[in-house]
């Protein structure tokens, strides 16, 4: 895989908010991603393949951010988003096609409990023939994304149809991190996606919602066919 490199950090008080981590985004803080490089505020989140870890060479992790309405993230925006308190034991692409992941707590699977929390880095890695996760991007929405009000639930089909009848389209990944991040977005409900994936937004947890961090928490990617679920759906302004 690769030698490890550790980004050596300073950290500052007040920076070990912990996120949960088994498979969720969670993010301590409220404080907009603004960078002043061009993108904008914005959030950073992880994406994994419906496959599994590891399935994403470069470009393929570009197309599939893109998919999300998102972009690859920089190394200054992963960096920001770990001082806010992104936990990600996974290793993902960046936009200088750099491997690396953000530790807020060292444990055995992330390199070990001896290292410094940090933006763990795997260096240059081919952008053809290696694969890993992709850390994305996305920025403050231009329209809006709710929790479609239905009597039933759904299967993937019917939630794409539910928000076109609605005249709008069923949210990507990227848009419901946003409405998040941005918007306050914070519904117990479990919602289809674009993607396939399920996920709801939460910002202030409450009992029988998950764990007690906000953030937004995901069932994966379930049989399409289960009428399980609702659906977020967006609507450009």
């Amino acid at each position: 895989m690769g030698l490890l490199l550790l980004v050596p950090l300073l950290l500052l008080p007040g920076s070990y908010g912990l996120p949960f981590y088994n498979g969720f985004y969670y993010s301590n803080s409220a404080n907009d991603q603004n960078l002043g490089n061009g993108h904008g505020k914005g959030v950073v989140f992880p994406y994994q393949s419906p496959n599994g870890r590891y399935q994403f060479n470069f470009h393929e992790g570009q197309q599939v951010c893109a998919e999300q309405a998102a972009v690859v993230a920089s190394f200054e925006q992963l960096f920001r988003a770990w001082e806010e308190g992104l936990d990600w034991c996974n290793a993902g692409w960046l936009q200088d096609a750099t491997v690396q992941y953000p530790i807020m707590l060292p444990r055995q699977p992330c390199g070990g409990p001896g290292l410094a929390p940090g933006v763990r880095s795997y260096g240059p890695r081919h952008r053809r023939l290696h694969r890993y996760d992709v850390f994305c991007f996305a920025t403050a929405l231009k329209g809006r994304v709710y929790y479609l009000e239905h009597p039933e639930k759904l299967t993937l089909t019917e939630a794409r149809e539910a928000c076109q009848e609605d005249d709008a389209t069923i949210a990507k990944v990227g848009q419901l991190f946003a409405a998040w991040k941005f918007h306050g977005l914070d519904r117990c409900d479990a919602g289809w996606l674009a993607d396939g994936s399920v996920r709801y937004p939460v910002v202030h947890p409450h009992p029988n919602c998950g764990p007690p961090e906000p953030g937004v928490r995901s069932f994966g990617f379930p049989d399409p066919q289960s009428r399980l679920y609702g659906v977020y759906c967006y609507r450009q302004h």
